[in-house]
């Protein structure tokens, strides 16, 4: 398939600029996976949609202040190497710059790798991301223009395993009122970790989407996870995720057992799109994702790529808010 066969035009300004208080009070479109059938709805209302025994898989990745500044140089940390050194991105990062950002925190460009990222060697003086929390800065993307007042609604309620780069937006608007409504109906929940680095930030440059290659990112499924979707399976439920990320997860464990998943950790660059066969997903609760994007196509892989997009025309003629900090949908 093309890149182009999963772009639309998307108005500027249903771009979400703001999280939307409070959280569950963003808009739900829900989707018919069999007929495409839709219906408009309220994120508070998700309980509504589940059955008792289904399972939900949130992931628990928390944000963390990956964004360094000083004068025009910026470094936005990706991924781990080892060592103290990180993949990064950034402005003005030449190889052998050691740059200071203070007493406590300093960075040298130790090498440059793949599509001009640089692997960054930091020394630093007591625990490094205490230090990121002081000095750092939150990592938006670039369509968000305004700034983030609260930096913690950038992250979920349950985010607990510093790692991301970005946020794995679909679960933003769960709260405490939603999980408690999905936990009286007898809806499971379960959680996996799936570090979100370098494959958000990159686009898919080439026109065939077989020739685009997904960057690696960490994930860990552990065996309570596993038992919890084995038991799921085992009495007929549904197992759904909340996000690509969580989805990504589980399927990246399905390809290797999919019928008796067990306790995993490495690193995924699963690219799901159309034609893909999932082996534990059987719902999906996500967010509007950019055109021509890996996301999209994942959207695509579950619901059909002609049934994602009429749902998106749809979005955007009820005016629904689009992308991080937009309104969400879930396919079953």
């Amino acid at each position: 398939m093309r890149k182009s066969d999963f772009y639309y035009e998307l108005p500027e300004e249903l771009i979400a600029q703001k999280p939307i208080e409070p959280r569950d009070s963003s808009r739900l479109l829900v989707i018919d996976r069999q007929t495409g059938a839709l219906r408009h709805d309220y994120f508070y209302n998700l309980a509504g949609f589940l059955n008792k025994g289904d399972l939900l898989v949130m992931n628990n990745s928390k944000v963390f202040p990956a964004r360094l500044l000083v004068g025009d140089t910026e470094i936005l940390l990706l991924e781990p190497r080892g060592d103290d050194v990180w993949e990064c991105i950034g402005r003005n990062l030449k190889k052998g710059r050691v740059i200071d950002f203070g007493a406590k925190l300093t960075a040298e460009i130790i090498e440059i790798i793949n599509d001009g990222n640089r692997l960054v060697k930091f020394s630093y003086s007591g625990d490094f991301y205490a230090i990121l929390d002081e000095i750092g800065h939150t990592p938006l993307p670039q369509y968000i223009t305004e700034k983030l007042d609260d930096s913690s609604r950038y992250n979920t309620i349950y985010a607990a395993e510093a790692g991301s780069a970005a946020a794995p937006t679909a679960g933003l608007h769960l709260t405490e009122r939603v999980l408690e409504r999905l936990a009286e109906k007898g809806v499971e929940t379960a959680y996996v970790t799936l570090h979100v680095g370098l494959g958000t930030f990159r686009p898919v440059k080439c026109e065939n989407i077989k020739e685009h290659k997904m960057h690696s990112e960490r994930y860990l499924l552990s065996e309570e996870t596993a038992q919890k979707i084995a038991a799921c399976k085992a009495r007929g439920n549904r197992v759904i995720a909340v996000g690509t990320t969580s989805c990504r997860t589980l399927e990246t464990v399905g390809c290797v057992a999919p019928s008796a998943p067990k306790s995993r950790s490495g690193s995924t660059d699963i690219f799901i799109t159309p034609g893909y066969e999932f082996k534990i997903m059987d719902g999906l609760i996500t967010n509007f994702h950019l055109p021509e994007s890996t996301l999209i196509m994942l959207v695509s892989a579950f619901l059909g790529r002609e049934k994602t997009l009429a749902a998106y025309e749809e979005a955007i003629r009820e005016e629904y808010r689009f992308f991080s900090f937009g309104d969400s949908m879930i396919i079953l």
